[in-house]
């Protein structure tokens, strides 16, 4: 695979594009038969019956999946981030309560759940695992969704994640979850509070998840925001961090009449509304500035998080093989 860490283009010029944002979209933006059910909670969750996961090369597929990632025709060259956010928002509708939505399931393949707002744009990290599915058809959507993520953040930079299968796919619309169950960009601290309540993590975990903002970027036609969050957005580091805590940020108007900030020095640059004020609340901030300072914590911290949020809600029996995939790039 050929080195992708390099520099955003201030105009995608025409590419192909598909929203980079990988946590706060929510309101903000614009199967078969003979399966088997396991039990929540609340509700019953019809799956397929997996073809033969214990036959499936997870090392081959990961480094198919790397071979994937580079398009100088997509975005800033990457296809990467847009993984990253298909997994992070088939993980994301979890509900620790209930004991419903997570990366189980993989029911964003269906409607209403593929059209909600937060999930525009994904149409593209989803066909483009297609041909890895007909390569693997032994392997359920959800473990392919979550590990193509992890393959990204690896081969992108990031820190190491283990990963083990263990998704069952449901079969049909009845397992989506309701909308509104991801973050909403425009609204204040305590709303990511709430929602990252709900999954079962503290503040110092929402912090370390939100710094995956390092990679991708906005789309007006996707989530109504636009650019991304630091320079060079195919690179996993702590460069979020220190561009939240060390620019200076100002509001700029949106033709769509929304908002949001932009470096003063480099207008191409943004932070959404409630990352500010995540920033400015006492209790997120010290996690902020702890990861400005310090990449290996906020990869050692992020990783921990990353693992547990791929994870919710998948029915494992525990005797699962993790995998610690060693990067090719």
């Amino acid at each position: 695979m050929n080195n992708i860490h390099r520099g955003y283009s201030t105009s995608n010029g025409g590419k192909k594009s598909g929203n980079g944002t990988l946590l706060f979209l929510g309101l903000a933006a614009l199967g078969g038969a003979g399966g088997y059910y396991y039990h929540t909670s609340t509700q019953s969750v019809k799956t397929a019956s997996p073809a033969s996961p214990k036959g499936v090369d997870y090392s081959q597929v990961y480094k198919d999946i790397a071979e994937l990632l580079e398009d100088d025709d997509y975005d800033d060259g990457s296809y990467g981030p847009v993984l990253v956010r298909l997994a992070w928002h088939a993980s994301g509708t979890y509900d620790k309560d209930t004991k419903t939505g997570g990366s189980n399931g993989a029911t964003m393949r269906f409607a209403p759940e593929a059209g909600h707002g937060a999930n525009n744009g994904l149409v593209v990290a989803r066909n483009l695992l297609e041909k890895i599915h007909e390569k693997y058809p032994g392997i359920s959507y959800g473990d392919l969704w979550t590990l193509a993520s992890v393959v990204a953040i690896q081969e992108l930079g990031g820190p190491t994640i283990p990963w083990r299968p263990g998704r069952q796919d449901a079969v049909g619309a009845h397992a989506c979850t309701p909308d509104g169950r991801l973050p909403d960009a425009t609204k204040k601290e305590s709303h990511a509070r709430d929602i990252f309540y709900r999954m079962g993590f503290n503040d110092q975990e929402i912090v370390a998840l939100i710094g995956g903002h390092a990679l991708g970027r906005c789309h007006p036609d996707r989530s109504g925001f636009d650019g991304p969050w630091q320079e060079a957005p195919t690179m996993f580091t702590n460069e979020y961090f220190k561009a939240l805590a060390e620019r200076k940020w100002i509001k700029k108007e949106l033709e769509n009449g929304g908002w949001q900030y932009v470096d003063k020095n480099n207008t191409d640059v943004m932070m959404l509304p409630i990352e500010l004020d995540m920033y400015n609340d006492k209790e997120f901030k010290k996690y902020f500035d702890l990861y400005a300072k310090d990449e290996a914590k906020f990869f050692e911290d992020f990783a921990k998080a990353y693992k547990k949020l791929i994870e919710l809600g998948v029915p494992f029996k525990g005797d699962e093989k993790t995998y610690v995939f060693p990067k090719l790039d």
